[in-house]
């Protein structure tokens, strides 16, 4: 029950999918529930908590670490996108093409915030110089992000005006993030005493917003279109982005002679990407595509596959870090 309890969104996700299969009309947008207006709401509340909950004394903390700066935010915005672009032109036949545009959409995201930080503890890594990476990789993110998928959509032909864009990205990103970190000034006691409910309830945000994403591709027959195989080739490209970004940080982390605590921090933060920003910023940047619930799909499944995999190498390498703590 504790581990339910303590996973219970992850087990939820799958559910939520399903759901919208059986249901599409409910989140469908223009139904009852309005859900082209109520998701940009969800987005905003998103935003909102994570201002409030952001320790924004860490990038003061971590400013001198450089090389392990050097190398999160190089694999996260640079080497993977890059990596993205790369598999594209040698895979991106095979894939049908919104599934493609969705794992470069993965790509281009920043890490992930309560995770990183959380595994790179139980591994005995810079819990610290985590933070701080995490923290600046999702203000970044907000810009870069966007960019991104402007160049890339250009690339392919599709022309989108970026100055729309940002003002939307202003308007629902950027202000109530911006608004929350100015209201942390007064609430930083009360909010750290209850980042928990806070995580709760943009969790269960994310979930109406991947609800909402799956009923609208249901609606539009996109899953009749492909079937079952779709899932899989998710699965499959998903595993491969994990496996190579892991072993490039791996690399990286020695050769810029990383001490283990920092090298840790690198093998948790690099490899990860944001859910709690990636379904949100999706939102925008794709609003009102046909083929949302596919262009999303790879985030959804590579999400838990990183939790998965990082929790047990988190708890392997804590029982080898608190062992060699013992045997000094």
């Amino acid at each position: 029950m504790l581990f339910l309890s303590r996973n219970w969104f992850l087990f939820c996700l799958p559910l939520s999918v399903g759901l919208a299969f059986y249901f599409p009309t409910v989140g469908a947008a223009y139904g009852w529930h309005q859900s082209q207006s109520t998701t940009k709401a969800a987005v905003v509340f998103i935003f909102l908590l994570q201002g409030l909950t952001l320790p924004s004394s860490a990038l003061r903390k971590g400013l001198t670490d450089w090389r392990l700066h050097l190398l999160v935010q190089g694999v996260t915005f640079l080497v993977f996108p890059l990596l993205g672009i790369g598999l594209n032109q040698l895979l991106g036949r095979f894939l049908p093409p919104d599934l493609a545009l969705g794992f470069l959409y993965l790509c281009v995201l920043p890490s992930t915030i309560s995770s990183s930080v959380v595994l790179t503890g139980v591994a005995g890594g810079n819990t610290a110089g985590a933070l701080f990476n995490v923290v600046l990789s999702n203000v970044l993110g907000v810009f870069i992000t966007p960019l991104w998928i402007a160049w890339l959509l250009r690339k392919e032909g599709i022309s989108q005006p970026l100055g729309p864009l940002f003002i939307e990205i202003i308007s629902l990103l950027l202000a109530p993030l911006t608004l929350g970190q100015l209201l942390r000034l007064r609430l930083s006691r009360f909010m750290d005493g209850r980042k928990k409910i806070a995580a709760n309830l943009a969790s269960l945000c994310i979930l109406f917003l991947v609800f909402a994403a799956f009923c609208n591709s249901v609606q539009s027959n996109l899953w009749t279109l492909h079937g079952p195989s779709v899932m899989a080739l998710a699965s499959v490209g998903a595993l491969l982005l994990f496996v190579i970004v892991a072993g490039l940080t791996e690399v990286a982390s020695r050769l810029l002679k990383l001490n283990r605590a920092d090298h840790l921090a690198a093998a948790f933060c690099a490899p990860q990407k944001t859910l709690a920003s990636g379904i949100p910023m999706a939102k925008i940047l794709f609003d009102g595509h046909p083929a949302f619930g596919l262009i999303v799909l790879p985030v959804l499944i590579y999400h838990p596959l990183q939790l998965f995999v990082c929790g047990i190498l988190a708890v392997r390498w804590g029982r080898l870090s608190a062992d060699s703590k013992l045997s000094e």
